[in-house]
């Protein structure tokens, strides 16, 4: 038997390492299982098939579900949630695919130099995760947005003796949800080593306006005004008694805008109202808060002398009697009426609000920057008057002859209000502030007509057929002793 040569010997080798790789490669055609040495992370996918392979992948995704994770709103606060709760899934399946195809493509040269490797350092795929972006909205608006803080300005308040009280700010916190959103997100897809972990949440911290210092200048009376309620009953004068009290205290800064009816509001007896007259379609009814627009109107003229930005005012329906003609402010929910005010001055400004003997004031404390030869007023001019042409009256048989509720004419006005500024005692200037138009609205009254007189029953509908209430007081008189009801006339 002949000697193979040398080179003979290494041509049947190589013949039969590729005779071996042919077998291996046309078992890997059709071999349904991933190569030793492959993982998905830390998972083994070695030898199992797709099912397999996915279920293994699919009980680490859950593992991860239990793994804390701490969002940080910042100043001590956190929260702790977990990977499930924040919706953690599998987002790229179809490594599974090609776990499978690893080492079973090219030709057998590289399938064979494939495998050889996966002998020494296994091949590792990235499992990417995914996250819920709602579930990390709703738990950053349920569970985090409850740290917010609003930033809370320098105050002050006025004392007894005149002196001045300051209490410092508060810094404000307040979460940005959107931009959280976007940590969170961020980090757990790309950066989370699977791990427990603290993310922070973007925060947005405001700064307290004002100081101390700021607030001791507020020491001039910028504008003051007083109107008298000395007529009012009761309920009324509680009522302006309360929504004084409910604008005391109220500090502006620069650009700040006051609503008075946001301040005052709601007209409820829990907030301290009681029922009395108010204006309503030409007519005085009561309502809870009656009286409330005396407390606007005495405000408005201490905001013009303190020469404020007026941005919301409206005219009474009807006269009132506390102030000149289109010098109110009336305020009303059902009218969607109130008086607003900017503070446009460069330094905040203090309202002082009291009643003392049946007397309201406002005091509009600040930094006096005016010329001290500088003097404004206000000037109410009438344009023109409208009379009631004649008395109301209505027959009510729900009442018995002898009853008579009355209410007083109120005259129409046409007016304007108009701003006059005089230096060292010389008018330079003289600018229209508003135009009110007011309602007029007859005497009126409501006489009782029931009786099983029919003598009696048809005089007093004759003495309403005159139109004179003082004639049917008279006839009411002559019948029967009177039982006059007067209904309080309030101003609103």
């Amino acid at each position: 038997m002949k000697k193979m040569t040398k080179a003979a010997g290494w041509a049947l080798g190589l013949l039969a390492v590729f005779m071996c790789l042919g077998a291996e490669a046309k078992a890997a055609e059709t071999d349904e299982t991933i190569k030793t040495g492959i993982y998905a992370e830390d998972v083994d996918l070695s030898g199992k098939n797709e099912t397999e392979a996915k279920a293994a992948i699919d009980a680490y995704v859950n593992r991860l579900k239990a793994t804390e994770i701490t969002l940080d709103a910042g100043n001590g606060n956190q929260v702790k949630v977990t990977a499930g709760a924040l919706g953690v899934s599998w987002k790229n399946p179809d490594l599974v695919d090609e776990a499978l195809e690893f080492g079973s493509k090219g030709n057998v040269i590289e399938r064979y130099k494939i495998l050889k490797d996966l002998e020494y350092e296994p091949y590792v795929y990235d499992i990417l995760l995914d996250f819920d972006v709602e579930k990390i909205n709703g738990i950053l608006i349920d569970e985090c947005m409850k740290f917010d803080q609003k930033a809370v300005n320098v105050s002050m308040k006025r004392n007894e003796d005149g002196t001045f009280t300051y209490t410092d700010g508060q810094e404000g916190r307040v979460l940005d949800v959107e931009a959280s959103i976007d940590e969170v997100y961020e980090y757990l897809t790309k950066d989370w080593d699977a791990k427990p972990c603290t993310i922070a949440l973007a925060v947005m911290v405001s700064k307290p306006q004002g100081s101390v210092e700021e607030l001791a200048q507020l020491t001039d009376v910028l504008g003051s005004f007083t109107t008298s309620y000395s007529t009012s009953g009761s309920s009324r004068s509680a009522n302006v008694e309360n929504g004084c009290r409910l604008i005391n205290g109220t500090l502006l800064y620069p650009g700040d805008e006051f609503s008075t009816y946001e301040t005052v509001a709601p007209f409820s007896k829990a907030n301290g109202y009681y029922l009395a007259g108010s204006y309503m379609n030409g007519k005085v009814v009561n309502s809870l808060g009656g009286g409330i627009c005396q407390v606007s109107t005495t405000l408005y003229n201490a905001v013009l002398k303190a020469e404020l930005e007026v941005t919301e005012r409206h005219n009474h329906s009807m006269i009132v009697t506390y102030v000149d003609p289109s010098a109110d402010a009336a305020i009303a929910e059902s009218a969607g009426k109130d008086f607003k005010f900017v503070n446009n001055l460069d330094s905040p400004i203090y309202i002082e609000g009291y009643t003392q003997g049946k007397k309201i004031t406002f005091n509009i404390y600040g930094k006096e920057t005016r010329d001290a030869n500088r003097e404004v007023n206000y000037e109410s001019k009438i344009l023109q008057v409208i009379n009631p042409e004649r008395d109301t009256i209505y027959a009510d048989g729900g009442q018995p002859i002898g009853y008579i509720a009355t209410e007083g004419a109120h005259i129409g006005y046409k007016a304007q209000l108009w701003k006059v500024v005089k230096e060292n005692g010389k008018e330079v200037s003289r600018e229209m502030v508003n135009n009110s138009s007011y309602k007029v609205s007859p005497r009126s009254a409501t006489v009782g007509v029931a009786t099983d007189n029919p003598t009696a029953y048809n005089e007093i509908m004759a003495a309403i057929d005159t139109g004179s209430i003082d004639h049917v007081r008279g006839v009411i008189a002559a019948l029967t002793t009177p039982q006059v009801v007067e209904v309080e006339d309030d101003d609103d």
